[in-house]
């Protein structure tokens, strides 16, 4: 079977997560053999200022503009199962500036790690256009709802508990909604809202597909409530082919024991926490951020020919600079189909600075700065930072 990039299957094995890093170190070495030069930071003096908003047009046309090609990979990943991807922030937070673009792959973890950023615009590229209707699904979730629990209650179509304040710690919430029963009536009264937000509203043209894309992902949230895992969606119908899950479902890997509660009350290892979640601060940063259309969802293979290049292309064009660049797990299978050396020359063509960082999940290549989870191996429970300009240099004619 032949496996295509997504932010999905985090190993569980140490050892091919250390097989996978000696490529990357490889292919670096060999690149710098070829004696290429160095990435330049990139040159702000001519270009037009960043947008405080992006109108309704300028926002789906950068999207479908900058998208490439619907791709495929053996699971939905309706969500992360991470179990360790805030420990970084910290790092991230003394070293990355804010204000500026973050870039990721995949579904909820990215709402967190802008949160703690704090960027002034957000581009998510994945293979799967079933995660940019995730994406919009959630725009709409933010849009509708004044704060995190009624938020909470619309994602997983469960009444309200009683008691719950702007006060309430993540714990609290999500501690009420796991004894809440769903409720089909507030599933269907939330897919219509979502959809009326993002057709009527925006004047977005939802294709059939997209629709069936946010209708499987919010029936699947309903169905399981907040205990949905990775693997959930594996007892579900198949999902509509627009999402992009070769194998159906959640099927093929995955951390069983990490659902979305479970990540929403998790710490970053030092007793902080940083959730998108977690607080009304970060949530309604994320809320003003899609309210103003600047988080961005793209269809896009990274070793692909057109979206990391097209965003970084836009990106120029507003005087912006990449913050950080979330990845996931995906190099693994660019290495795995021989694209790691494309999607080097990709993302060098990013606008970058010495400050750009790339936040991995596993330990990173030769210039990695920061390791943060257990055990120090691949999986799940490891992440790690390393700066964008040192890994990408030999990449810059790629």
């Amino acid at each position: 079977m032949t496996v295509l990039v997504s932010a999905a299957m985090k190993s569980h094995e140490r050892k091919p997560m250390r097989r996978f890093m000696t490529r990357i170190a490889a292919c670096l070495a060999i690149v710098l053999g070829l004696g290429a030069v160095l990435v330049v930071p990139f040159n702000h003096s001519l270009a037009a200022p960043v947008p405080a908003r992006l109108t309704d047009q300028q926002f789906w046309s950068l999207s479908k503009d900058s998208s490439e090609d619907d791709g495929v990979f053996r699971s939905d990943n309706l969500l992360s199962n991470e179990t360790t991807f805030q420990y970084v922030i910290p790092d991230l937070v003394r070293t990355t500036k804010p204000g500026r673009v973050y870039m990721g792959v995949g579904p909820e973890q990215n709402f967190t790690y802008i949160a703690a950023l704090k960027p002034a615009m957000a581009v998510i590229v994945d293979i799967r256009h079933g995660n940019l209707d995730v994406h919009l699904m959630y725009k709409a979730l933010f849009e509708l709802s004044k704060d995190r629990a009624e938020f909470v209650s619309r994602l997983f179509s469960r009444k309200r508990p009683d008691g719950l304040t702007a006060q309430s710690s993540a714990n609290q919430i999500f501690n009420a909604y796991l004894r809440a029963d769903g409720s089909k009536e507030l599933y269907e009264e939330n897919l219509k809202a979502i959809e009326d937000q993002l057709q009527v509203k925006h004047g977005f043209a939802l294709t059939a597909g997209d629709l069936d894309g946010i209708a499987w992902a919010l029936s699947n949230f309903y169905q399981f409530g907040p205990s949905i895992n990775y693997n959930s969606s594996l007892s579900s119908a198949n999902p509509p082919a627009i999402v992009g899950a070769t194998a159906g479902g959640g099927r093929g890997g995955g951390n069983n024991q990490v659902n979305y509660a479970s990540l929403m009350v998790a710490d970053n290892g030092n007793g902080q926490y940083m959730s998108y979640l977690a607080n009304e601060e970060n949530f309604a940063f994320l809320k003003d951020l899609e309210s103003r259309n600047m988080l961005v969802p793209v269809v896009g293979d990274f070793g692909g020919d057109k979206a990391i290049r097209a965003v970084g292309k836009y990106l120029k064009s507003v005087d912006a600079t990449v913050s950080a660049f979330y990845l996931s797990n995906v190099e693994q299978y660019l290495v795995q189909d021989g694209k790691w050396e494309r999607f080097c020359g990709n993302a060098a063509a990013l606008p970058l600075d010495e400050t750009s960082t790339f936040i991995r999940t596993g330990n990173g290549g030769p210039y990695t700065r920061f390791t943060g989870g257990r055990g120090g191996g691949g999986g799940v429970g490891n992440s790690s930072t390393a700066a964008m300009l040192s890994e990408l240099g030999p990449c810059v004619s790629k």
